[in-house]
């Protein structure tokens, strides 16, 4: 065996028996999060661990595990590890990109039909018993079809929403930090600065990454600039979306409506948000199909594993820990 290696929680069970076949697999006996004196203890005489994005592991944590080769993420994003320090530490740093970016394509799509049409309403009405006839101007919503679409964040996720916005006969205008010419010839996106998607769409999807410069990427003044009739849909990082600013768009009637898988403080839902009737709240589930979960659960314990034995992981967020 090439060591111990530290599951953080339960996974699917064909990737935890991948791992238990190369590895002394340590696994807590409940499916909970670990506070950080757990995880910890957990981690004193640990070779590799496989974490979810709700653990983090810091520089404290860090050199609590001197023994600690590779962190495989179960997640596309990283910004639960800091990364720097694993690096200084010599440990290596494994993510799952690719792997869910339909899914969270699909599911983003989900929250913007939701939210347009009213799905959450429209349901939550009937099961009260209020549906007791059909009428005309009952829960009108937004159409979709025919509408402009604006993308922030034209990567792997914000490509594949866009491909699904030709089968609605939509106009995509997208904002990225790089310019997409590719994309833009061959999915018909327009390129725009990101106060005139704001302006002009109809629907705004979420797609760009936690960094100290996405930190309320949607604060107020952007909320102001869209459309009373827009709405928002966010199925990236909540910390994104400045939520007080949020609610009081949603309150007032700055948009129609938002769509919201992810929250600025996960799990806690700002309380305000709960009482807007025109946001559709989802507990983080846009990559939660039972493919994509096992698909990204095997490839964190594939590239745990393969440090362990000492071969170069497929997917590295910190290549230069492994040289060459």
């Amino acid at each position: 065996m090439p060591g111990i290696l530290l599951i953080s929680r339960h996974l699917p069970e064909e990737a935890l028996t991948l791992a238990r076949a190369r590895a002394a697999v340590r696994l807590p006996a409940e499916d909970r999060r670990l506070d950080a004196h757990e995880l910890g203890v957990q981690l004193r005489d640990a070779d590799g661990l496989v974490c979810l994005l709700t653990d983090t592991i810091d520089e404290v944590l860090l050199a609590q595990a001197p023994r600690l080769r590779v962190v495989a993420n179960v997640a596309v994003g990283y910004d639960n590890i800091d990364v720097n320090a694993a690096t200084r530490r010599g440990i290596v740093v494994t993510n799952t990109p690719g792997v869910l970016t339909e899914t969270t394509a699909d599911f983003t799509w989900a929250l913007l039909l939701a939210t347009a049409r009213r799905v959450a309403e429209a349901d939550a009405f009937t099961r009260a018993g209020k549906f007791t006839e059909w009428g005309l101007m009952l829960l009108l919503g937004g159409d979709i079809h025919g509408k402009t679409l604006g993308i922030l964040g034209l990567g792997r996720i914000g490509r594949a929403v866009t491909r699904r916005a030709q089968g609605f006969a939509m106009r995509v205008l997208y904002h990225d930090a790089l310019r997409d010419p590719e994309a833009e010839r061959h999915l018909g996106v327009i390129y725009c600065d990101r106060d005139t998607v704001l302006r002009e769409a109809d629907f705004v999807t979420l797609h760009v990454p936690l960094l100290p410069e996405t930190h309320h990427y949607i604060d107020e003044r952007a909320l102001r600039l869209m459309k009373p009739t827009a709405y928002l849909v966010n199925a990236a990082r909540g910390p994104v979306v400045h939520e007080t600013a949020l609610v009081r768009a949603l309150r007032e009637g700055w948009i129609a409506g938002a769509g919201l898988d992810v929250y600025e403080e996960e799990p806690r839902v700002h309380p305000d948000l709960l009482e807007c009737p025109n946001a559709v709240l989802a507990p983080h589930i846009a990559s939660a199909s039972k493919e994509t979960r096992l698909r990204m659960a095997t490839m964190a314990v594939e590239d745990a594993l393969a440090v362990l034995e000492g071969r170069r992981p497929a997917h590295p967020v910190n290549p230069a820990v492994l040289g060459g």
